[in-house]
């Protein structure tokens, strides 16, 4: 592992004195991963991601960001750090190149060096032949792009990325995850985000954080988190309308079987070895197996594992299903 570049104790966040939206949460992100936080909305990422870059206040507990007090040094904070929120913030009326600019003079970013980093920013992300078209005639894609290389005009050890691609198609969204892994293989660029999409997760992260009302539930890799809950997936259907769970049940290394309709899920240890003795001991007591596929867990189960639920809706804020509906609405206008 490498150094601490994000570290966080007991960190907490309490709106109006009586809603808890993070509940002491402890975590470390390690220098050049991406470390993700995986949860529904109103899990309580938006508002960690706003305690981190200075946003917001803490309630309670502390955080470090490369080594700087998140409340005692916010300056020395916003210096080091990109952000990509998750509502559009790049003005309609201005083209993308003047979007990146202006950026650029927010943070104090002299002139010369910033029309370089622009351009150098929008063939980056793909933007280059539109510099000069105004942003209200971008597509949902094109505008996140434009959010990210606005998030890096400042050349920021740490970027953070809130729900990157929420409110995107498939293919948008694809092409989106390669930028942000050519961020991490090519500038060795810390990425800290946040994501409702399982796969998304899955794809990107070096580490998951998996949160849940307020709380983080387990962290580790993707890996970590599949192998945790132990063995493979086996599904086998069978063609006789009985009831034969407790003969899969019976079977060594068989740790947990589903019944849906005639289809038996079944959590093993050694799927590959476990399956044809299942089948093997189904066929002796003359039942027809009809279907049989084994899989590697994936972040799906581990969710329901660990909080016993599907990733969920929850009701929010009305500013924030605002903010939402807007990111929403703009992505999908183009």
């Amino acid at each position: 592992m490498g150094e601490n570049v994000i570290k966080a104790e007991g960190l907490t966040k309490i709106f109006n004195k009586s809603l808890v939206a993070v509940d002491h949460i402890s975590f470390s992100v390690y220098d050049g991963e991406i470390f993700g936080f995986l949860g529904p909305n109103g899990a309580g990422k938006t508002t960690t991601i706003n305690m981190l870059i200075t946003v917001l206040k803490p309630t309670e507990g502390k955080a470090s960001v490369l080594g700087y007090d998140i409340v005692k040094q916010a300056n020395e904070v916003r210096k080091v750090i990109g952000v990509v929120p998750q509502e559009y913030t790049a003005d309609e009326d201005l083209t993308g190149y003047e979007n990146i600019m202006l950026c650029a003079d927010l943070y104090g970013i002299p002139r010369g060096i910033a029309k370089k980093r622009a351009l150098e920013l929008l063939e980056l992300v793909e933007l280059l032949e539109f510099k000069d078209k105004r942003v209200e005639t971008y597509s949902g894609g094109m505008r996140r792009r434009l959010e990210l290389a606005c998030g890096l005009i400042n050349r920021p050890k740490i970027l953070f990325l809130d729900e990157p691609t929420l409110g995107l198609d498939v293919q948008t969204r694809a092409a989106t995850w390669d930028y942000i892994k050519r961020l991490k293989k090519e500038y060795g660029m810390t990425i800290f985000m946040t994501t409702h999409y399982l796969e998304e997760a899955d794809a990107l992260c070096d580490r998951i954080a998996i949160i849940d009302h307020g709380k983080i539930i387990v962290t580790g890799t993707p890996s970590e988190l599949k192998d945790s809950i132990g063995g493979d997936i086996i599904a086998i259907s069978v063609k006789e309308d009985v009831d034969v769970t407790e003969i899969i049940r019976s079977v060594e290394n068989v740790k947990e079987v589903k019944k849906e309709d005639n289809t038996y899920w079944i959590k093993a240890e050694k799927g590959e070895v476990t399956a044809p003795v299942i089948v093997e001991a189904l066929w002796r007591r003359n039942y027809t197996v009809t279907r049989l596929s084994i899989m590697e867990p994936t972040l799906n189960e581990v969710y329901l594992e660990y909080t016993g639920r599907a990733i969920r809706d929850v009701e929010e804020s009305k500013e924030s299903l605002r903010i939402q509906r807007i990111t929403l609405m703009r992505a999908r206008s183009r």
